[in-house]
């Protein structure tokens, strides 16, 4: 089948508590997902620059070289609605930290091409990032231990976008801790939420020269959840330099092939099969990424006695093509799905499921959804579930008569097993719902939940003249109102009784704080409101203190790490009303009402 031209319908792929109060930096290593003996270390020395031989440079055996990353996930998540690129107040200016001790040492390289560590990032604010300044005076060792044991991934997807947006963005370094350090404790939380691309890229800001143990580590870590491990070599040589892990061993042989240089690489491995630096499968997977680079070594891989996924086996399987069983992906974490779902080395209809799933999370849009989707349709698994998928996703969109394209939406969704499914199919079906003309029918609830999924507010709020007061349908479009300055009153936010699915309680709850906080209700209706529905929004711990400080000095940044710290739990049943009023306000004071509105949104759609 040919391929849809119209963006909105097959558009290109598009690459995304309680305070934890102390001060002190957490000295834990990222939780070891390598084999079993590749996590044997001893204690890091200080951050160092290492300054080793350069190797001559490599190329992928999957790319060729690292591909440019587009790191603000997709037309969607900016949609109509313009949530790409707000204007931040940028009220708490704080003083410029001072040059990085190590940024100022010398380099090889030229010095037009020199990048300090005082600020690293990917995106600026054009781009969707945040300000430079966007953590203000707030202590790098707190944020560090922020950062370090948030438990990813989070259960909404519009403050997960918002999250790696903050990682991704040009930031000032603080002064207390060392720019490498700073750039790795990011991109570890990245793997963590999935999003391996944009870690991959976020160790790729800073100098090879720069690189601390901590920051290879992060490399690590990226280069096996994007399966890369050419990213490695820059840096192989200053790991192997210092106490090291075992997989820097094989990573140096999979790199000196990798040189282009004949007869490297093989050697290594077998040096290290003779010390037992490795076995099994895990060896086997490195010395086929050696003959990967040498064309020379052919290596079968056999899973049969292979009982656990590994960062390492994904990684290496990924960058050699080799095919991992469907049943390892048995009860993995959602953040390796979603390196998955990233892989673009692999089939199509490999991918779906996973990419279902990364879409629920924010790590994929929903035009690199639907595009996936179009990559089925063109094949020729017709007899499967994903390709029955994409042919009613094609007649969403092409047929002429509206009962037969909404039979196909319903189709769509009637497909989806569980909460977090079913979103991942509103998210699929939103541009397709965005394309049909308002009328009043048995499907509007739902209609106006997918458009807004996607972030497609302008395009769902022309369906408010035919959203039944009280339904769901008008209660997402209250919120996702960008010019509701009217206030509501009590009578009208009691009209609304939880819709006709779901937790009714929880949703009136949730409605309430959404409405709160984006400052839609007057104060005493507020106070009447919350007393009636049970929602704390006088809560008082040092979550909430936390949080409204850096609301209150503009810190942008802050206040998305904050909120995330303040939403983790497995899905959005664990959150409470009382901190998501907390949450919607802090980011609508800071200038991130559109991030707010979609959050007040999802917490409706997804219980």
């Amino acid at each position: 089948m040919r391929r849809f031209r119209n963006r909105a319908i097959f558009g290109a792929v598009t690459l995304t508590l309680a305070l934890i109060a102390g001060a002190a930096l957490s000295q834990e290593r990222p939780e070891s997902i390598l084999p079993p003996g590749f996590n044997e270390t001893q204690p890091a020395p200080p951050p160092v620059v290492e300054r080793s031989a350069p190797r001559p440079a490599p190329v992928s055996p999957q790319t060729g070289g690292a591909p440019p990353v587009d790191l603000v996930v997709g037309e969607d998540e900016e949609g109509e609605s313009g949530l790409i690129g707000n204007e931040f107040a940028d009220e708490a200016a704080g003083t410029p930290p001072p040059p990085d001790p190590v940024a100022i040492a010398e380099y090889e390289l030229p010095s037009y091409a020199r990048r300090s560590l005082a600020q690293i990032g990917i995106i600026g604010v054009s781009e969707g990032g945040v300000p430079a300044t966007g953590f203000g005076n707030s202590g790098g060792r707190w944020l560090h231990t922020l950062m370090g044991r948030l438990d990813a991934p989070l259960p909404s997807r519009w403050l997960s976008i918002a999250l790696r947006r903050v990682l991704a963005s040009r930031l000032d370094t603080p002064r207390d801790v060392n720019g490498a350090d700073f750039a790795a404790e990011r991109a570890w939380l990245l793997v963590r939420m999935g999003e391996g691309q944009v870690a991959r890229a976020m160790v790729q800001a800073v100098d090879s020269d720069n690189y601390t143990p901590k920051l290879r580590e992060a490399a690590l870590q990226s280069a096996l959840a994007t399966g890369d491990p050419a990213l490695l070599c820059p840096v192989v040589d200053g790991a192997l330099a210092g106490p090291h892990d075992r997989a820097w061993v094989l990573i140096d042989a999979i790199c000196a092939s990798l040189s282009g240089i004949a007869g490297q690489g093989g050697p290594q491995i077998n040096a290290a099969r003779k010390a037992g630096t490795a076995r099994g499968i895990d060896l086997l997977l490195a010395e086929k990424a050696v003959g990967t680079g040498t064309r020379r070594r052919a290596v079968t891989i056999e899973w049969d006695s292979v009982a656990q996924l590994t960062a390492w086996r994904f990684g290496l399987a990924t960058a050699t093509g080799t095919e991992i069983p469907e049943t390892l992906f048995a009860g993995v974490s959602p953040r390796v799905l979603s390196w998955r779902a990233q892989a673009s080395v692999l089939e199509p209809m490999t991918r779906v499921p996973a990419a279902e799933m990364a879409a629920a999370q924010g790590v994929l849009s929903s035009t690199a959804l639907i595009d996936l989707y179009g990559e089925v349709d063109e094949g020729d698994a017709a007899a499967t579930e994903a390709a029955a998928i994409a042919r009613d996703l094609r007649a969403a969109y092409t047929e002429l008569d509206r009962t037969a394209r909404l039979t196909a939406l319903r189709q769509i969704w009637g497909e989806a097993r569980g909460s977090r499914r079913d979103y991942a199919r509103l998210i699929l079906t939103s541009h397709a719902a965005a394309a049909l003309p308002p009328a009043a029918d048995t499907d509007t609830d739902r209609l106006i939940a997918a458009m807004l999924s996607a972030g497609l507010d302008r395009g769902a709020l022309r369906w408010r003249t035919v959203a039944a007061r009280g339904s769901d349908g008008w209660a997402l479009l209250t919120l996702a109102d960008r010019f509701g300055a009217l206030r509501l009153s009590a009578g009208e936010l009691r009209g609304y009784d939880g819709g006709t699915a779901g937790d009714r309680r929880l949703k009136r709850q949730m409605f309430f704080a959404g409405l709160a906080g984006l400052g839609r209700l007057d104060p005493a209706t507020l106070s009447t409101l919350a007393t009636e529905l049970e929602v704390d929004v006088t809560l008082d711990n040092g979550w909430t203190r936390a949080l409204d400080r850096a609301a209150a000095r503009g810190e942008t940044a802050t206040v998305v790490l904050l909120s995330a710290v303040g939403m983790q739990t497995a899905n959005w049943h664990g959150v409470s009303a009382a901190a998501l009023y907390r949450i919607i306000a802090a980011m609508h004071r800071v200038g991130l009402d559109g991030e707010a509105r979609m959050i007040a949104v999802e917490a409706l759609t997804r219980l």
